[in-house]
């Protein structure tokens, strides 16, 4: 989506003649303008200079809004040889269209215009109706007040002569405007009093005093004066409330980084922002922020990501953990390397998001453009109508005069205009600010639609990473002792299921023992030898079969994990089985909350995952999902959206590679934020804290950020179809109501600022419940509560049983010439060891001999090809 900075409108009815007539520009795809900041985005292919025409040609000014593209040509290539962008021309861009320069000039405006009011209402209403006192020379001179309260008005209409430019300009391009209106009922205002005035000089010149003073209190140049400025007035209170519905992206543009302490040659320097390059190392000292996405190359500290996730609990990093743009260091000194800078980093992007949904219209804004762009016409035919109506029934001049002109300044088209961009605005600022980013108006308005919640599994409903889930001890052993022993072996070993049991036993303070011959048997476990001399041994239950006893009480208890989606490592000593510990894919803290939130709202759950059908119902029930679609691969699941689609509007999130097709199939895509940039890319929501809760607040913030449109759209009808018959006299004869020209213009400038302030309620709105505080970065580290079990049982006696039949060992000697030292005597051992059967081998080169210790039967042609293989000769094997 290309910007471009507007200027010139002034209501809902200009913002509708810039979309008409740019929508026209070959190659525009869509066109929407936002009133609330004066921007527009464009799609589509169409040249800047035809856009920029077009809006010229409709008598408004437009500029292309600055990206940065510009910079990233000039600063060439990163040294990874990749562009590098920088975000100081994109935000530049951004920070110019919010600057208010609006509000100082309006305040002058109002200011002198109210110094000269005042002036001319004691003139007008003072004097004429109080009988305030005046000069000497003007007590009788009832010409020459006239004449000072003709040039007072004249003086103020000056000042505000924005509007008769506005108004009149726009007249002539064919598309009238608030200010036309504005305009019209000001000049028609002094354009009668003018009138008069020429009157009274005629009724003076034949003597009629009567006929002059019946003229003199039909005056209305204090309406002229007042309309403009109580319209202004208006205008300034909404200018005001405007800024403040993109408080949240002033904000976070305040976050961006202006220079960065970047370490080159081992030397440290201040350098601007736009210089830092991918690939720097940047020093971070506590309370400073940081300059730049990447991650931890030195040291440790704990950093406050509340700017991008909402989360005020602080998040402790250490070497090679991630760090973000705009976040702040609360305590120890840190080196950062750079992995993405300017506006590639999140902050920039974030900051794009909001621009982005403030520069899109929601689908419930059509409704309201249409009649915008219409109601100016109507509201002038109106007023004619009205004028001819009353002169018919045989009112007088003035009276019909008065009923004419207040309905042109009661009238007001921007109110509709921007009921909803205000509301869309400040929701998109609530979301951003508690890490939930709409990057589309329309995505703030459907999403609270959603009848059906898709959700992926892995890392989305799940951590996404094993976790130690049980332990399962046998009748003689010890928790910490197995622990200790597992965590040993799984040190050494680089499966994702090791790391589960490393990291738990880390976090309990355990040390890892001493261990000699390490050996991974792929697909079935670990073996390796401690310095007492004894082997242990970690893997499935069929690897451990071959090692030790395994008794019915345990396999029966590993089926059962097996059920619940978890994975059985049996751990065992020489010939004693020790413990079964469990890992799983654990759900989230939130998941099943969450779930359960979204069940109450009404919405279906359903979970989709490429797990096979019995881990993903252990996981499905545990989260509570209504439905469980398992075993789809990659490019079913866009297909399994599809089906749900039939059924309601779907919500698919998700935070893989392999959700992207998915999340586009979808009605709404929600990425979780530490998913994979194509998952974002593809989303039209990202949830930067990847916690399930966050689709709750935003359902919940959408739901209410669409009430708020309807309220204000509501109100902005409402308050037009009560006032324009209030101001042209339909209830004079029913009720005897009737509306001075000034009071319409009062409220005319009111109805807009009503409208904003409401779309500002929104800034109240708590997205979560006070009692459903978010789980913070030290509780969430936590390791899901590990269950233990110690199975009692009797070992003695099943020992005796035929559970055990065919695990004692046998042993066979092998003699062998070639051995020449320890390095051989290892080899030996090795080769041997790697033969299913074989729980355990020593061997000698001073005895020539290699001794096996078997569970089961193994050839003796097997041993000796395993031992010849090694280029050594077996003679004999007993």
């Amino acid at each position: 989506m290309e910007q471009y900075n507007i200027t010139g409108m002034s209501c809902a009815a200009c913002q509708a003649r810039v979309e008409k007539a740019v929508s026209k520009v070959d190659g525009v795809e869509s066109c929407a303008v936002s009133l609330l900041t004066n921007s527009m985005g464009i799609t589509g292919t169409a040249k800047e200079e035809d856009i920029i025409k077009a809006v010229t040609n409709a008598g408004y000014g437009a500029s292309k809004r600055d990206d940065g593209s510009a910079d990233a040509e000039a600063n060439g290539s990163d040294k990874t040889g990749a562009s590098t962008h920088h975000a100081s021309s994109q935000t530049r861009g951004i920070e110019d269209s919010l600057i208010d320069r609006e509000t100082p000039i309006l305040i002058k405006r109002l200011v002198s215009s109210i110094v000269f009011l005042l002036v001319l209402m004691y003139f007008s209403m003072g004097h004429m109706m109080f009988k305030w006192p005046l000069p000497g020379f003007l007590e009788d001179n009832i010409i020459a007040i006239a004449l000072i309260e003709m040039i007072l008005a004249t003086i103020v209409m000056y000042i505000n002569k924005k509007f008769f430019v506005s108004g009149f300009k726009s007249v002539i391009h064919g598309a009238p405007n608030m200010d036309t209106l504005v305009a019209l009922g000001s000049g028609v205002s002094f354009a009668w009093s003018l009138i008069l005035v020429f009157a009274m000089t005629d009724a003076m010149t034949l003597g009629d005093m009567e006929r002059m003073h019946s003229y003199a209190h039909n005056l209305y140049f204090e309406s002229a004066a007042m309309i403009v400025t109580l319209i202004t007035v208006g205008k300034l209170l909404e200018s005001i409330s405007k800024g403040r519905t993109t408080d949240a992206l002033k904000s976070l543009l305040k976050l961006a980084a202006k220079k960065a302490n970047v370490i080159r040659d081992g030397v440290e320097i201040e350098v601007p922002i736009e210089e830092v390059m991918v690939g720097d190392v940047v020093a971070v000292r506590p309370g400073e922020n940081v300059p730049i996405d990447g991650f931890v190359l030195e040291g440790n500290t704990s950093i406050d990501e509340s700017a991008l996730t909402g989360e005020s609990i602080p998040v402790d990093k250490e070497v090679n953990d991630t760090v973000f743009a705009a976040t702040t260091n609360k305590s120890g000194f840190i080196k950062v390397k750079a992995t993405r800078v300017g506006r590639d980093t999140s902050l920039s992007k974030i900051i794009q998001m909001v621009s982005d949904a403030a520069a899109t219209k929601a689908p419930i804004a059509k409704v309201a453009d249409k009649v915008s762009a219409v109601f100016v016409p109507i509201v002038i035919g109106i007023s004619i109508i009205t004028f001819i109506v009353w002169m018919l029934l045989g009112e007088d001049l003035a009276f019909s005069l008065a009923r004419a002109i207040s309905v042109l300044v009661i009238s007001c088209p921007c109110a509709l205009g921007l009921a909803t961009p205000v509301a869309i605005m400040v929701a998109s600022g609530v979301g951003a600010k508690n890490g939930v980013m709409f990057k589309t108006a329309v995505s703030i308005e459907e999403t609270g639609k959603m009848q059906i919640v898709a959700l992926d599994k892995t890392g989305t409903i799940t951590k996404g990473e094993p976790s130690l889930t049980d332990i399962i001890i046998n009748t003689n052993a010890n928790v910490n002792e197995a622990l200790k022993l597992i965590y040993s072996l799984e040190a050494k070993s680089e499966h994702p299921l090791a790391k589960a049991i490393v990291d738990y036993a880390k976090e309990r303070n355990i040390e890892a023992l001493e261990i000699t011959d390490f050996m991974a048997v792929s697909g079935n476990g670990l073996k390796g030898k401690l310095n007492t001399g004894e082997y242990i041994f970690a893997g499935n239950e069929s690897f451990i079969k071959k090692q030790a006893p395994v008794f019915k009480e345990f396999s029966d208890y590993a089926k059962k994990l097996s059920s619940e989606g978890k994975t059985a490592i049996f751990l065992a000593k020489d010939k004693e089985l020790l413990a079964i510990l469990a890992v799983a894919d654990i759900i989230k803290e939130d998941s099943a909350r969450a779930i359960k939130d979204l069940k109450e709202m009404g919405l279906r759950v359903v979970m989709i995952t490429g797990d096979n059908e019995l881990t993903a119902k252990a996981i499905g029930k545990e989260a509570g999902v209504d439905e469980v679609i398992a075993g789809v691969l990659p490019e079913g699941k866009a297909k399994a959206i599809n089906e749900l689609k039939t059924k309601g509007k779907v919500l698919m999130v998700g935070d893989g590679i392999n959700d992207a097709p998915a999340l586009v199939s979808a009605d709404m895509g929600f990425a979780i934020g530490a998913g994979t940039d194509v998952a974002i890319e593809s989303a039209d929501v990202v949830l930067m804290k990847s916690n399930l809760s966050d689709v709750v607040a935003a359902i919940k913030l959408s739901k209410k950020a669409l009430k708020n449109i309807y309220e204000n759209i509501f109100w902005a009808f409402i308050y037009n179809i009560i006032g324009i018959p209030l101001a042209a006299g339909v209830y004079i004869h029913l009720f005897g109501w009737s509306l001075n020209p000034m009071f319409g213009a009062a409220a005319m400038s009111l109805s807009s600022f009503c409208v904003v302030t409401n779309a500002l309620r929104l800034n109240l709105f708590r997205m979560r419940k006070d009692n459903q505080t978010q789980l913070s970065n030290e509780v969430s580290a936590k390791f899901f509560e590990v269950k233990v079990k110690k199975l009692d049982l009797d070992l003695e006696s099943l020992q005796n049983k035929e559970l055990i039949k065919g695990v004692n060992t046998m042993k066979k000697t092998i003699k062998i010439t070639g051995m020449m030292c320890g390095h051989c005597e290892a080899s030996v051992v090795k080769a041997l060891e790697a033969l299913d059967g074989v729980v355990k081998a020593t061997a000698s080169h001073e005895a020539g001999e290699a001794v096996v210790e078997l569970t089961s039967e193994v050839s003796n042609e097997t041993l000796k090809a395993a031992v010849e293989a090694k280029d050594y000769t077996v003679t004999a094997i007993n």
